[in-house]
């Protein structure tokens, strides 16, 4: 075996005499096709809103109701979704058929929610037909957000039914959760230099007489001419995005390979639900989750702080790529993290760090230079809070995963039923709350700054543009912080350990090599693996 590999059977904790069990191959396709995922989903959550607001000149309140209303709709169809993929029983497994089959029709409706006015023959810039672009927008972006809903929960219960050991998963949940970083990554650096470079000629910047700069309007040009030079842009941008991301689909449903699971249990969404609420390590999960809805909103705003707070838009790859070398330290640290504190210890401290940090960056921000946004002080203020941010967003994107699917080992060891469809269909519930909170905060941070729509910002004067730059910066600085604080809360109540869960492994492997043997099966010879298990009984807390 080469260095290569022996590496890799290090890094994932895989045997390579294990013919039956997860090897490293198996382990990178997996958390490939969370790359080619995130693409798609990165450009959705961080970009269309900007693309409503400033593409299709849709006013911010009304897109924040329509992306509120959409992801907590969308969000409610997750358990149904769960119960679906716990209910599917094919060759491929239950998880894989659905990474392949909705790839398709995601990409599909990925380039639908970014098509211009012009294809529903509605005229540009008319109020009066607004309900009608409104209408449209709403269909698509539903439509979209189920699609993915059926990709989403099956890509991340597929990791429970590939292995049970908990350090192996949790590595591969690492790579895996980093691959999606990277995805979203790539789109941050690629989009908002090109917004800035579509509309960079229809603007130049203003001094003004104490040295602050303003973009500005040519003469000649109107926002509507912005509009639709980004409407002509986007979709192409988008499309090119999709194409790219197809095949890591593919290739993750070719390599994986579903080992643990019940290809005779059938569950109801009533059942499903039912054994949701036995799961008290679960509900705590969702709980934090729930509260930490909106502790990655400055992702959602980084197109429009950048373009209202220093007046360009290139800034924006600035600030979602400020998040990920904190995040990167943090992701690779986990398995160090997880060892040494444990993950609910991680969690919490972390969270409670990160939060503090964003809250006093935004008054240091305030009051640098008696209140002025746009200067090089409160930019690298800003920066480094967002640097900050990314650590415990790095540790809680490895961390909730990991847990979660220790989660379904305890309903399995408290219930015999195991139901990864629905356990995971919390996590992506609490994705969708996230991107709900984050990008409808934003547009309602954007109307309660004055910034209704992108015309009334050259209406404004000095005086109300800092203001509005102000209020902007509290919006994406001060919720997500509090946010954070808030998502620790349920962890101090979480108790269901790594050691429980090794507990609950063994116990379960037991049972079944036992019932195997009452049947009159060669049911002594069942592996229930070489774990260290400590001698204490398993808490219910």
């Amino acid at each position: 075996m080469n260095k290569v590999m022996q590496l890799l059977h290090k890094v994932f904790m895989t045997d390579p005499n294990d013919k039956e069990g997860m090897q490293p191959g198996e382990a990178i396709s997996y958390s490939l096709c969370g790359f080619g995922q995130n693409l798609v989903s990165a450009i959705v959550s961080s970009y269309l809103t900007y693309y409503l607001t400033d593409g299709l000149m849709i006013a911010s309140t009304a897109v924040g109701f329509i992306m509120l209303g959409t992801r907590l709709y969308d969000a409610l169809n997750d358990p149904i979704m769960g119960t679906i993929v716990d209910h599917t029983h094919s060759k491929w497994g239950k998880s894989r058929p659905y990474v392949l089959f909705a790839a398709i029709p995601i990409a599909i409706l990925t380039i639908m929610c970014f098509l211009p006015y012009e294809l529903w023959g509605l005229p540009f810039g008319n109020a009066e037909d607004g309900w009608k672009t409104i209408t449209i927008v709403t269909v698509f972006y539903v439509l979209w957000s189920m699609a993915y809903t059926a990709i989403d929960v099956p890509y991340w219960s597929l990791a429970t039914s590939m292995t049970s050991n908990t350090f192996q998963r949790g590595t591969m949940l690492t790579i895996a959760r980093l691959l999606c970083t990277a995805g979203s990554g790539l789109v941050s650096i690629v989009v908002p230099p090109l917004a800035d470079a579509i509309t960079a000629p229809y603007y130049h910047i203003i001094v003004q007489e104490d040295g602050t700069e303003f973009k500005e309007l040519i003469e000649g040009y109107t926002v509507y001419d912005v509009a639709q030079a980004l409407q002509k842009y986007y979709v192409i941008i988008v499309a090119v995005i999709v194409i790219v991301s197809l095949p890591f689909f593919y290739l993750g449903f070719k390599k994986s390979k579903e080992r643990f699971y019940d290809p005779t249990q059938t569950l109801t969404l009533k059942e499903n639900l039912s054994l949701l609420f036995k799961n008290k390590p679960l509900l705590l999960i969702v709980l934090a989750g729930i509260l930490g809805g909106g502790k990655t909103l400055y992702l959602y705003s980084t197109m429009y702080v950048s373009q209202y707070c220093f007046d360009t838009t290139s800034w924006a790859t600035l600030f979602t790529m400020a998040a990920v070398p904190g995040g990167l330290v943090a992701s690779v640290m986990v398995p160090w993290f997880t060892k040494k504190f444990g993950k609910r210890n991680t969690y919490i401290i972390s969270h409670i760090i990160g939060g503090a940090v964003l809250i006093a960056a935004y008054f240091l921000c305030r009051y640098v230079k008696k209140g002025e946004i746009n200067n090089t002080e409160v930019l690298v203020i800003y920066v480094i809070a967002l640097v900050f941010a990314g650590i415990p967003q790095g540790f809680a994107n490895i961390i909730t995963y990991a847990q979660i699917a220790d989660c379904i080992e305890y309903m399995e060891w408290k219930t015999g039923k195991r139901g990864e469809g629905i356990c995971f269909a919390m996590q992506t519930f609490i994705n969708k709350i996230g991107i709900a909170l984050g990008a409808a905060f934003t547009c309602f941070g954007l109307s309660l700054a004055g910034i209704e729509d992108p015309s009334l910002w050259d209406a404004m004067v000095t005086a109300e543009k800092v203001s509005a730059q102000q209020f902007l910066i509290g919006v994406t600085l001060i919720l997500p912080g509090a946010s954070m604080i808030l998502s620790a809360i349920p962890y101090f109540f979480y108790h269901f350990n790594e050691e429980d869960q090794a507990r609950a492994v063994k116990e379960i492997a037991e049972r079944k090599a036992a019932a195997m043997a009452a049947e009159g099966a060669d049911g002594g010879s069942v592996d229930v693996g070489n774990i260290d298990v400590p001698s204490k009984d398993i808490s219910e807390d």
